[in-house]
């Protein structure tokens, strides 16, 4: 197989993508209704900001047959490539398969537990970020919070939410009362834990994560990477249990969230910080 990586094969598959679409004179909206790839992912995965799928591969197949299934041997050869650099693997995959999630996020409400509009104000204040693309974000994160935790084999999610995001106004007291209740339906899944960290010094401050089997993906301000080595996924496994060892304990989590959605649905434009109902 010809390769031209121009220094990281996983951008080549994108190059092709993209130009098999402008061959046939197709925007990429054109692309996303002959595909049914969503447009923001395709245009993500042709500028080298996001990985190929084995979906992605098997629909540019169907709509490029002269290429004569070069688009999914290149992927099944790309995920073997050890020189693919950690954020150019797909989490999506890992997570799919995934019979455990292990999940923390600092300083805001993690994007599976968001509802639509806390999200929709979150990428509003992405700054310079095109209005469709955020669309396209929107429907996508919307999408994984049904793929992940409504699939009819759910992980065991474990979630561990920053008790500062309960108190940051995102939007609205409206949208913030909406987003308690929505953590307390989830909270109340057959397969999920949600815990809140207080307020404290721990061991995760410098950024997102999630450990799933054998995988982990850290998240930081420009983007996301993907980890499969034992140690680092082991060690984020070690640092989520400390997380949880601070955490107040998962009977207090009902109470607690119940309480500041009240306090947000009043319309209050600053949520006064009460004493937690329990602690360890």
């Amino acid at each position: 197989m010809a390769v031209n990586n121009g220094g990281n094969p996983a951008t080549h598959f994108g190059r092709q993508m993209k130009k098999e679409r402008s061959a046939r004179g197709w925007t990429l909206r054109d692309f996303a209704a002959q595909t049914g790839i969503d447009i923001g992912q395709a245009s993500r995965i042709e500028n080298g900001r996001r990985p190929p799928t084995e979906k992605v591969a098997m629909a540019c197949d169907a709509v490029f047959p002269e290429r004569k299934g070069w688009f999914l041997e290149y992927y099944s050869e790309l995920r073997g490539w050890s020189e693919v650099p950690a954020r150019f693997r797909d989490w999506g995959e890992y997570e799919d398969r995934a019979k455990s999630l292990c999940v923390w996020q600092p300083g805001i409400i993690d994007g599976l537990l968001q509802t639509e509009d806390y999200a929709r104000v979150l990428f509003a204040a992405v700054p310079r970020l095109p209005p469709e693309v955020a669309a396209a974000r929107l429907a996508g994160r919307m999408e994984r919070q049904r793929r992940v935790l409504m699939r009819d084999d759910p992980p065991e999610a474990r979630f561990v939410v920053d008790e500062l995001s309960l108190y940051r106004e995102v939007g609205s007291p409206e949208i913030m009362a909406a987003q308690l209740r929505r953590l307390r339906e989830v909270a109340a899944m057959r397969t999920v834990t949600v815990q809140v960290l207080p307020a404290v010094a721990h061991c995760a401050n410098a950024s997102a994560f999630i450990v799933a089997d054998g995988a982990a993906y850290v998240e930081h301000v420009i983007a996301g990477y993907v980890f499969t080595d034992d140690e680092t996924v082991a060690g984020l496994a070690v640092r989520f249990d400390t997380l949880r060892g601070e955490c107040y304990r998962v009977s207090s989590t009902p109470p607690l969230l119940e309480r500041l959605e009240e306090a947000w649905a009043t319309g209050a434009s600053r949520v006064i910080r009460t004493a937690p109902v329990d602690s360890v």
